[in-house]
């Protein structure tokens, strides 16, 4: 009810805008004839006062009896308005008094409704989410159908996939990816793909099955990231957590600084005792003459191996793994003092080249050497 005593009053202040100057309008519109006729004659009193054709007594006489009709005319009404003027100005009053609120009416009555609550903001935003979610579902149904008359557009498949894992449908993104990759041919992104999806599928575990296409991925592509951070994950869940800090070590030491994916890695290397450090990898002639070695002499031939790394880094210091590596050895041996010298070297061999400094930092501070 209040609601539409506030619509009476816009719909008067309305029609009292319309008709307050249609009111005031026709009062100033004319002064009277009268007065310009006697000011016509005033100035004739003069013209005929200078030309002597009266004397001065007569024009005086003259001048006062006109000037009084003149002020009296003044002060009078003014005459009234043509008829034709006084019938536009009621019809606009006509229209202003019952055409504004039935063109209110007509406006409102299928646009609003006075009787509508309010609708909380929350509401209208999840309101707005499940209309984008209901279109995105009513997308992957058209897309759906196309596939079922055309099974072999693997374009389809290859979009309909993400789309379906993104909506929790993880079997059927399954069954996509599966498609995507029999009518697209054979990728290390496809394979890494399908099994994030068959993961997902297992509640985030790594399958058998799972595990099996990381690693057709990473025969692939063995810098393939998705691949090598779930063999890492699969490592963790099989309990073997060095395995699985050594694959994201490596990782992260060839990734570019601004990799998306970094912050997740770094994060699950840290899960997994991630700060501690190993020896780089030899390769298998030189551990299988370490075997016959006593402790000594392993310690002197890796010691050698390092001391050469630190000779070829001062000839070529480009090699920012190379320089990650030598970091590495000297903490592992314990030699923290030549590792922060080795860090020092580092920088200043790269500091030229701001993505290898800046890959460079990166590694040091996975290895506890951040300043």
């Amino acid at each position: 009810m209040t609601l539409w005593f506030v619509f009476a009053l816009m719909t008067v202040a309305a029609i009292f805008a319309v008709l307050w100057p249609l009111g005031r309008g026709a009062r100033m519109q004319e002064q009277g004839s009268e007065v310009v006729v006697y000011k016509d004659q005033l100035a004739e009193i003069e013209r005929d006062l200078a030309a002597g054709l009266i004397a001065q007594p007569e024009a005086e006489a003259a001048r006062v009896e006109i000037s009084r009709r003149l002020l009296a005319a003044a002060g009078s009404e003014p005459a009234s308005e043509p008829k034709s003027s006084l019938k536009w100005r009621r019809a606009a009053a006509v229209v202003a008094l019952v055409g504004l609120p039935l063109v209110a009416i007509g406006v409102y009555m299928p646009l609003g409704s006075p009787l509508l609550r309010d609708f909380p903001l929350a509401q209208r935003e999840r309101g707005a989410g499940s209309g984008m979610a209901q279109s995105l579902e009513n997308l992957v149904v058209q897309v759906e159908q196309h596939l079922e008359k055309n099974p072999t557009d693997g374009r389809g498949w290859n979009v309909l996939a993400p789309v379906l894992e993104r909506l929790g449908r993880f079997d059927d993104a399954v069954r996509a990816y599966r498609n995507s990759i029999t009518y697209n041919g054979e990728s290390a992104e496809r394979r890494s793909d399908l099994g994030e999806a068959i993961a997902a599928a297992a509640s985030g575990v790594v399958t058998a099955e799972a595990k099996t296409e990381f690693e057709r991925a990473h025969a692939l592509n063995a810098d393939d990231p998705k691949a090598n951070y779930f063999l890492g994950l699969a490592a963790e869940q099989d309990g073997r957590k060095d395995d699985a800090a050594n694959i994201w070590r490596a990782l992260l030491a060839k990734a570019p600084a601004d990799a998306p994916w970094r912050p997740l890695v770094q994060s699950s290397l840290a899960r997994v005792g991630g700060g501690g450090v190993t020896m780089p990898a030899l390769s298998d002639e030189t551990i299988a003459a370490s075997k016959d070695m006593n402790e000594g002499d392993r310690n002197a031939m890796v010691r050698g191996m390092v001391e050469r790394l630190a000779t070829r880094l001062k000839q070529n210091g480009d090699d920012v793994e190379g320089w990650l590596r030598l970091v590495r050895a000297y903490l592992v041996m314990g030699d923290r003092d030549k590792a922060v010298g080795a860090s020092g070297d580092a920088r200043q061999a790269v500091a030229n080249d701001a993505a290898r400094l800046k890959q460079l930092n990166e590694g040091l501070k996975t290895l506890g050497l951040d300043g």
